[in-house]
This record gives structure tokens, C-alpha cells and sequence, in this order.
């Protein structure tokens, strides 16, 4: 298997001059050409050109669209935030970039970024309310998400050197991960950098195939410092780009203009986000604790230290899991194109640099983690690592299409060994939590794609998710050495994960959205536009932080007892019913307000000051 940037073409005869020009998608990669005359070879490789690119093209932007109107029919359900509280950190800050009032984030002044909030941000011009806003938020996410299926294919047939064909099948199964398309369905950065993930590995094999086009220097490093702007996991795919720049100026494979060029878009990108979180500053109350001396000294124990080396096991079981392995044949193959000789050296910094990011980030997360108490309690926290698992799942599948038969069911036997030991170990995990009497902690966000592939919905079940996963792997490795095989074989994975995205919106997002959408809205009861509001800091945060988002006239004051004396509405505790809770409720008449409704189940009332 070979990754192909194209670097040996420079030097390649004209394809209009070679004698297999008229099949272009036949042709092996240059490295492999005998592969294609070897009883073992794959069939796929051999067959004749695919379909034109006028055809591949249509194909592409009609499947763009209807992953777009996909993942918005998905959220259709979805009318309030339900991540809480990262979404409420997003959305305030957008709202900030579009000229309204601040608000309330859960983020920390050390890891902050701007960039997703930026993007997002035309979705609160004009007067809108709240619900059309997030629509609009979620329909600018299903744009971006659903952009993985080009991008995908690119890859596949760029850089991979995968048939059209083939390349269409491989990158409809990425599109439909979801492992992608749920965090699509939130205002989450994770929305976006699965796109973002494969774009910059295709932008980064195209400036290492012309190293003094300063443009195509432009387009990897734009790539890299969008990574940065969105979210902290972007300083290791920054750090791993200039990393590589660097190699190609000490091996003098680059000029001056280039790395002028890339170290302008990197400190662009740096300096950028620094303004932009200038520009919030004031107007959002930041709740979120600094990583520092509590996670160093985590790291120091010995509790600590297995809790890293443990999330760095989860974490990589749980990609293998939900690309059934396939992730796993990836990595071997970028492994031996990193460290075999004579490897042309655009492919092996590539490969480096895909495997270096894949790692960092994982690692980076461990050691983010280890430092809260709450998240160290995950049985699995896959939000990190899943913006790579599509990259690697089209790798592991274009070797399926491109190795020859015994490498293949070589490297897949260990790939299943692999995936084995991680459910295993992570089972053990699970029980040796449960017998110290500090069972680990399951939800939705942490691995939503293992919910819906295992019926784990109230359990996680590691063992059910491994034998799922290595069934489906081992299918596709087996049916696509025959020539009709591989057709089904792509169409029944991305029809499995069709079905589980439809369980997700059904089992998961629709009772959430019940249980934190405030019914009725505060509209209904009877809030005016402009009147001032004051939320108790007492009942529940997600249904509080919602009725905020419907406030969008100003940044809402939270109050302990007593409100503010500028408040004429406020929304406070309220336990009707006898019983010991019923001292919690919050008697509004002792500071001249009167109760005009509310939810009694969702324990809030809206309380208006007395004329």
C-alpha cells in the first residue's frame, strides 16, 4: 500500500503520452507497479477506468446536498441545546460576534478559541428568535460536516490512489460515520473537524507534491490554523505542520517565499485568535477552572499516570471499534511508509505527520483530563480522537481495495488481535471500577456511536461493541477480493449507519430535547421583548442556561435569594407539592413579585414584579 502525493509525477512521462493513459484509475501507484500482475492482487485495481469526472463530480455535490438536508432532518427534533454547557459557550459567543448581549461559558482562559464561534455567528444577524438562530447554526454545521464526503473522496483518489468508483463507496461510508454526523446535530466544534481533519492531511500532500508553490503553502497552513482557531486540539496539528515545514527547510526542499508564507498564516492564526478573544472579553462570564498545578500534580501519581496510559487504550479501541478494525490497516500501512527504506520523502512525512497528529491529540486529551476529577470517572471519552476516525478509516480501506491478499488478511488478523485487547482491557476496567465502588461513568456525548452499534442505551458494553465492530470489518475485508463484492459490502456499512444515526435521534436526542426544552417557552407565558430578566442560580442548569438562550435582548443576571433590584421578571425554584422539597421553592412575594406560571415537573416559575 502506498500513499501517493504525487511528488514522483515532476518527473513522470506526460499521461497523454503513456500507453495506459485512457485508464487512469487502473494505473498502480508508481511504487507498486508489479502488485497489479500478481495473482493476489486486488481486483479492484484492475479494473478498467471508472466513471467520468463530469459524472463524479455531480455525483458528489448531489450526495453534499442530501447529507445536508440529512443532518438537518435529523435535528429536526432538536429545538434547544441539549449539550450543555459547551454548547451554551459556543452560542453566547457567537451571539457576542453578531452584536448582541454577552452571557454565561464554561470555558477557561487558557485553552479559549474564537474560531467556531466565528463561523457561526452570521446565524444571530437580524431579528431572529433563538430557535431560528440555532436552526440556522445547525444547517451552517450540516454544510461544513457534510463536506467530509468530497473531501473523502479526494483523498481517496489523490492521495491513495484509490478507482473513482471505489473512491465514491469509501467516502459515503466516511460521510455517514456517526462518529461525524452526531456532534452535527449541536453547536459543538466537533462539527466541523472531521472536514477540517481531512482537508488539511489533502492540502499537506498537495504543498509536499510542490513545495515552492506558495499558495499551495497557504492552503496547508490555513488548514492547520483554522484546526487552531477552532479548538486546542489544533495546537497539535499546528505544531505537527511547522514541524514539517521545518524538515523540508532543513533538507532545503522548499524556498524562502513558502516558509514566509507559512509562518505568516501560522502567526495569523495565533495573533487571530488572540484578538478575537480580546474582542469577547467583558461580555462573557467565564466558569470554567485553568488547567495548572492540579493536573501536574495528577499526572505525578500513580493514579494519574494509569489514568493517562488508560484513556490512551480507550481511545484507540474505541476508533478500531467503530471502523471495524479497517483504522488499524491504516496505521500499518502510514507506519511502513514512515519507516521503510527508500520511501519516497513527501509520502513518509505525510504518513508522519497523520500518524503524529492522531497520536498527539490523543495523548493531549489524556492530559487535559487527568486533571478533572469528573471526567477522569468516563468510561470512554472518544470526542477528542473522533475527528481522526474517518482520516483513518478511508486509510484502512483503501488498503482493503489495494493490497495484495495475504498482506491484507495478515495485517487485518492483527488489527482484530488488537481491537480484541481493547475491549478486553477495557471491560476489565469497567468491573475493577465497579469493585472499588467508584463505577465509571457512561453518557451520550462521550461515545454516541457505540450506544447505537451495541443497544447499549442504559450499559456500556465493550465486548458487544468489539464483536460488532470486527463482524463488520472482517465482512467488508472478505467480500471486496471479489470483483461484485465490495458494492454490497460499502452499501450495507453506510445503511447500518443510516439506521444507527436514526436510533440516536429517536432513543437519545428527542427525550433529551424533551426533558431540558422548557415547556412552556417564556414567551408564552407572557414575557415581553425588552423587559429585564433575572434567572435563579437554584434549579436545574440546562433548563436555566435555555431560558437565557430565549432572552436575546440582554445577558441575564443570575441571582442566590434575592434578585436584582432592575429585574421585573424573574424565573426561580418552584416545588409545588408537599414533601421535604417543598422548602426549596422560591417564594417571590417577599420581594414584591407574583407568580403568572410555569412547569411544576421541571421545578421553574416565571415570576413578574408587582405594578
Amino acid at each position: 500500500m502506498v500513499l501517493h502525493t504525487g511528488a514522483e509525477q515532476e518527473q513522470a512521462v506526460p499521461e497523454s503520452k503513456r500507453p495506459d493513459a485512457a485508464e487512469p484509475e487502473a494505473r498502480p501507484g508508481p511504487e507498486t507497479g508489479a502488485e497489479a500482475e500478481r495473482p493476489d492482487a486486488s481486483p479492484i485495481v484492475e479494473r478498467r477506468a471508472g466513471p467520468s469526472r463530469r459524472l463524479v463530480v455531480v455525483l458528489l455535490v448531489l450526495g453534499w446536498l442530501a447529507g445536508v438536508a440529512w443532518r438537518v432532518w435529523l435535528s429536526r427534533t432538536v429545538q434547544m441545546p441539549i449539550a450543555h454547557t459547551d454548547e451554551d459557550s459556543y452560542l453566547n459567543a457567537a451571539r457576542v460576534f453578531a452584536g448582541g448581549p454577552g452571557g454565561y461559558s464554561s470555558e477557561n482562559s487558557v485553552l479559549r478559541r474564537a474560531g467556531y464561534q466565528l463561523l457561526i455567528s452570521p446565524a444571530f444577524l437580524g431579528d431572529h428568535t433563538f430557535t431560528t438562530s440555532y436552526g440556522l447554526v445547525r444547517l451552517i454545521n450540516a454544510m461544513v460536516n457534510a463536506a467530509l464526503l468530497p473531501l473523502a473522496y479526494l483523498l481517496g483518489t489523490r492521495v491513495l490512489r484509490v478507482p473513482r468508483w471505489p473512491a465514491l463507496g469509501i467516502a459515503a461510508v466516511a460521510a455517514t460515520m456517526p462518529a461525524t454526523v452526531f456532534y452535527s446535530l449541536f453547536a459543538l466544534t466537533d462539527s466541523v473537524l472531521a472536514a477540517l481533519t481531512v482537508a488539511w492531511i489533502l492540502l499537506l500532500a498537495a504543498w509536499l507534491r510542490r513545495p515552492n508553490r506558495p499558495l499551495a503553502a497557504f492552503g496547508a497552513s490555513a488548514a492547520a490554523g483554522a484546526y487552531y482557531l477552532i479548538h486546542v486540539r489544533g495546537t497539535v496539528v499546528l505544531a505537527v505542520h511547522l514541524l514539517v515545514v521545518l524538515v523540508w527547510v532543513v533538507r532545503r526542499r522548499t524556498g524562502i517565499r513558502p516558509l514566509g508564507v507559512v509562518l505568516a498564516t501560522a502567526a495569523a492564526a495565533v495573533a487571530g485568535n488572540e484578538v478575537l478573544i480580546r474582542l469577547l472579553d467583558g461580555k462573557l462570564a467565564l466558569a470554567g477552572n485553568d488547567p495548572g498545578g492540579s493536573t501536574l500534580r495528577a499526572l505525578l501519581s500513580t493514579k494519574g499516570a494509569g489514568f493517562v496510559l488508560a484513556s490512551l487504550a480507550t481511545q484507540t479501541w474505541y476508533v478500531l471499534v467503530i471502523t471495524g478494525g479497517l483504522a488499524a490497516l491504516g496505521w500499518f500501512a502510514a507506519g511502513r511508509l514512515a519507516l521503510g527504506r527508500g520511501t519516497d520523502p513527501a509520502q513518509r512525512w505525510l504518513a508522519l505527520a497523520a500518524l503524529a497528529a492522531t497520536v498527539g491529540v490523543a495523548l493531549g486529551c489524556a492530559l487535559i483530563l487527568v486533571g478533572v476529577p469528573s471526567a477522569t470517572r468516563d468510561a470512554a471519552y472518544a470526542r477528542y480522537i473522533h475527528a481522526f476516525a474517518p482520516l483513518w478509516l478511508v486509510y484502512g480501506l483503501a488498503v482493503v481495495f489495494r493490497a495484495r491478499r495475504r498482506a491484507l488478511l495478515t495485517g487485518y488478523a492483527v488489527a482484530a488481535a488488537l481491537t480484541v485487547a481493547g475491549g478486553g482491557f477495557v471491560a476489565w476496567r469497567l468491573s475493577d471500577a465497579v469493585r472499588h465502588g467508584s463505577p465509571l461513568r457512561y453518557g451520550v456525548f462521550g461515545a454516541p456511536d457505540l450506544m447505537a452499534m451495541t443497544a447499549g442505551w442504559t450499559s456500556f458494553r465493550p465486548l458487544v461493541g468489539t464483536a460488532v465492530g470486527l463482524a463488520v470489518g472482517a465482512a467488508v475485508v472478505l467480500l471486496a477480493r471479489f470483483r461484485w463484492g465490495w458494492q454490497p459490502a460499502l452499501a450495507a456499512v453506510v445503511a447500518g449507519q443510516l439506521l444507527m444515526m436514526g436510533l440516536l435521534a429517536d432513543r437519545v436526542l428527542a427525550p433529551l430535547s424533551d426533558y431540558l426544552g422548557p415547556s412552556p417557552t417564556l414567551a408564552q407565558l407572557g414575557l415581553r421583548e425588552g423587559e429585564s430578566v433575572a434567572t435563579s442560580s437554584a434549579y436545574h442548569l440546562g433548563i436555566r442556561l435555555n431560558h437565557e438562550h430565549e432572552i436575546t435582548w440582554m445577558s441575564v443576571p443570575n441571582f442566590v435569594s434575592q434578585p436584582p433590584a432592575s429585574a421585573e421578571v424573574v424565573v426561580a425554584r418552584w416545588y409545588p407539592q408537599p414533601g421535604p422539597r417543598h422548602s426549596w421553592d422560591w417564594d417571590g412575594t417577599k420581594y414584591g413579585y407574583h407568580r403568572i406560571g410555569g412547569n411544576p415537573d421541571q421545578h421553574w416559575s416565571l415570576w413578574r414584579r408587582n405594578d
